[in-house]
């Protein structure tokens, strides 16, 4: 009863005159985007103009992590600023969200806001606090997807998901959206955008099919990690060499006849299946040579690909073919990533013709990094920076005006408490995030503000729950501080803890934990965890 009590308290207020110039929100949230790939963060890899538009006309926040890097997980911490362990939805296997809790759609509900969802869910249960929804049953599909609509019926969308997600979010505002001079007067609205983009297996837009076809992609520094004095890090499965599907994954399919026949080709065929006769010629009169030219050199038995880790890979032949498929994966995801910022750009395009963009808040980020090759590795879960870290930036509306990048450590338990505050709504206590307007604030920031700044926190908390599960990451908590990360893996074949120094081991190879002169430094950083611990009421301690 005591979560509902500000929902209740909320429903009663009657909303002032200026609750009707509340900024709007617009929140994109992708999956799987690393900050690697967008060019706004690094320049390595691929270009995305639109995304840098926000960050070059607002903020970009160069620590932003996330509580659980996994998406259904990520995705309830964000929609309800609470840790994994408090809002229920720890693991995708066995989690089905409570719908009935309290959310912050729900309370900018309460506050006067329209709310609307369009895309990914991944919470198994229905979607609440939204006065319309959209979304893509489970993973959803990049080719010609279906949608569940709020009756409970379902649709097939004719298209690209990313394009297709993009026009319904456009759709909605067009025909839900009062426009701030009619005489009908101004609601605030808050859209929830949630592109299926970039998840496995990174399958382009048509048109992008030969884009990146002669880009060679740099190899990590940390490629052919070893993994030694990490033991949680060796027992994994996601190596671009032994785990990456040759088919599922880099698209190698001529024919079931001619194809070898893998774990998850028939998974693939499926995907592809959705394309019409027309749209599957242009598919294949792209992949079907590529992939008559693979099986010529490499043969057609599965069984010779590299199955051993990739870091003891010798021999021209094994080294060349690891690198080749690194290659085909960084080119199908980038090719899903430029559709992706084309996509952000018309919503920012419309923003601005509708003059919406100098009241509307647009939050651009990912539910977690990803692994693009750093230690071997594809996917995401572990505590490590590339997939505890996620993009972050915003265009600001009028009267926020820091701009350039914010240093402080945020998280997305941040997020709900952010949009509440912005919408003039209390921020109820059982929210474990903060919200981040005093870092936007510039000039305009009031004493309050600066002092919540120089309190800001000194460490994330994070905690990772799905095991055994794909890729066989293990359970796993810890903090990260400015300078210092302390992980412990537990549970079933493994209880480890790692250190690593951040500023002199930025790929964390080296784990220092146990090592002659590290004692003072790991009685801090269990003292710090503990308090986070007890803060955040994680019963794990």
């Amino acid at each position: 009863m005591k979560r509902h009590a500000s929902l209740l308290f909320l429903a009663s207020i009657q909303l002032p005159a200026w609750a009707q110039q509340r900024p709007n929100i617009v929140y994109i949230m992708t999956d799987d985007h690393t900050a690697q790939m967008m060019s706004c963060y690094d320049h390595r890899f691929v270009e995305t103009p639109n995304l840098d538009r926000i960050a070059a006309d607002g903020v970009r926040f160069t620590r932003s992590f996330v509580a659980n890097s996994l998406s259904g997980p990520s995705r309830a911490c964000m929609i309800t600023g609470k840790h994994s362990h408090k809002n229920g939805f720890t693991n995708n296997e066995h989690g089905i969200f409570d719908g009935s809790q309290q959310t912050m759609p729900k309370l900018l509900q309460a506050a006067g806001y329209e709310t609307a969802l369009i895309g990914k869910w991944h919470l198994v249960s229905k979607p609440t606090g939204f006065d319309h929804w959209e979304i893509l049953p489970g993973q959803g599909d990049y080719y010609n997807p279906t949608f569940i609509h709020m009756d409970g019926s379902q649709a097939v969308d004719s298209g690209y998901v990313t394009r297709v997600i993009t026009d319904k979010a456009l759709d909605w505002m067009e025909h839900h959206v009062t426009a701030p001079n009619s005489a009908e007067g101004y609601k605030p609205f808050a859209l929830f955008v949630h592109h299926k983009a970039c998840h496995r297996a990174w399958l382009p837009a048509l048109e992008d099919l030969r884009l990146y076809e002669d880009r060679t992609f740099p190899l990590p520094p940390e490629f052919h990690d070893d993994y030694a004095t990490r033991e949680a890090a060796a027992k994994t499965e996601m190596e671009i060499g032994k785990d990456m599907d040759i088919v599922y994954d880099t698209k190698m399919f001529v024919s079931p006849q001619e194809t070898p026949r893998t774990r998850l080709s028939g998974s693939y065929q499926n995907m592809i299946g959705r394309l019409s006769k027309e749209e599957r010629k242009r598919y294949d009169d792209f992949y079907v040579p590529l992939s008559r030219a693979f099986y010529e050199k490499w043969g057609t038995d599965y069984n010779f690909l590299p199955k051993q880790p990739q870091s003891s890979i010798s021999g021209s032949r094994d080294a060349e073919l690891l690198e080749w498929k690194y290659q085909r994966y960084m080119r199908d995801y980038a090719k899903v990533v430029h559709e992706l910022d084309v996509q952000v750009g018309r919503v920012l395009d419309y923003l601005r013709d509708h003059n919406l963009l100098d009241n509307t808040l647009v939050v651009y980020t990912s539910d977690q990094g990803f692994y693009m090759g750093e230690h071997g590795w594809f996917d995401k879960r572990f505590m490590y920076e590339e997939s505890l870290s996620t993009p972050l930036i915003m265009h600001l509306p009028a009267g926020y005006e820091r701009r350039g990048d914010i240093n402080e450590m945020v998280q997305n338990i941040d997020y709900a408490p952010t949009f509440l505050e912005l919408a003039g709504a209390p921020v109820p206590n059982d929210i474990q995030g903060v919200s981040l307007l005093p870092l936007l604030k510039g000039k305009a920031a009031t004493k309050a503000d600066k002092q919540a700044i120089k309190h800001w926190r000194d460490a994330v908390y994070y905690h990772y729950y799905e095991y055994p599960a794909e890729h066989d990451v293990r359970r796993h908590y810890g903090i990260r501080t400015d300078r210092y990360k302390l992980i412990h893996f537990y549970g079933h074949d493994v209880n480890q803890w790692e250190l690593f120094d951040l500023k002199n081991d930025p790929h964390e190879l080296h784990n220092l934990y146990g090592q002659p002169g590290m004692e003072q430094l790991q009685r801090t950083l269990h003292r710090r965890l503990e308090q986070l611990q007890i803060q955040y009421d994680d019963p794990q301690r």
